[in-house]
Order: C-alpha cells, then sequence, then structure tokens
C-alpha cells in the first residue's frame, strides 16, 4: 500500500481510499433509489487481491470461532452478520473494502487498531 500510494493524505476519506484499489460497489442511484453494483476491479490488482483474501481468512476464522463458542470482535461480527445476510464472497468482498478503509485510518491518523469487544 506504501508503494502504490505515496501519500495517504491526498485522499480525502477512506471510502476514496477505498475506490482507488476499486473495492467499493458501482453505483446506479436515481434520486429515489439507490443501487448498488459490483466492484469496479480498477486499480492496484495485487493490492487488492491482497485485501480479498486477508478479508477471506478473517471470515473463515470468525466463522470458526463462533462455532466453537468463541468471543468474536466487532469487526467480525459485523462480516458475519453480512455473511449471514447476503452470501460468502459479497461479504468478503464488504470486509476487504472496510479493511482498506481501516488501513487508510490508521495510516492517516498514526494510532494503532484498537478492535472493539462485541
Amino acid at each position: 500500500m506504501v508503494a502504490a500510494v505515496s501519500d495517504p493524505k491526498s485522499f480525502a476519506s477512506g471510502r476514496r481510499y477505498s475506490s482507488f484499489f476499486g473495492l467499493t460497489p458501482r453505483e446506479f442511484s436515481s434520486g429515489e433509489h439507490r443501487y448498488l453494483g459490483r466492484i469496479s476491479k480498477r486499480g492496484n490488482r495485487y493490492i487488492r487481491m491482497l485485501l480479498t483474501h486477508g478479508a477471506r481468512s478473517v471470515l473463515r476464522a470468525a466463522t470458526v470461532a463462533r462455532r466453537l463458542g468463541r468471543p468474536v470482535d466487532r469487526l467480525r461480527s459485523w462480516a458475519l452478520a453480512v455473511q449471514d445476510r447476503t452470501n460468502h464472497n459479497k461479504a468478503t468482498c464488504a470486509l476487504a473494502n472496510k479493511l482498506a478503509r481501516i488501513a487508510w485510518a490508521v495510516w492517516v491518523k498514526h494510532e494503532k487498531y484498537q478492535s472493539a469487544a462485541a
């Protein structure tokens, strides 16, 4: 990510940062209805692949932890809720998007990531 983007402050928000990697859904909206399509797949393919594989790994670990009755933090419980509402691949893309936004926020604010308990 550091090699692909030299200055993270050049992005106004985490959404623009994740959009740079092609992780935000395409939007076909009118004034009344909001339609979100597939991810755009623009930007750096390698970083998008790494974020997607990382999200897939987080989802798998959260599924195993929930099955064994272990505590799950807020990010993982959110990802499991998305997976329960939709399918596994959409939940993976949504989690990869959220991970990119978290990475941008941590990089810009120079703070450590603190996961909250669910």
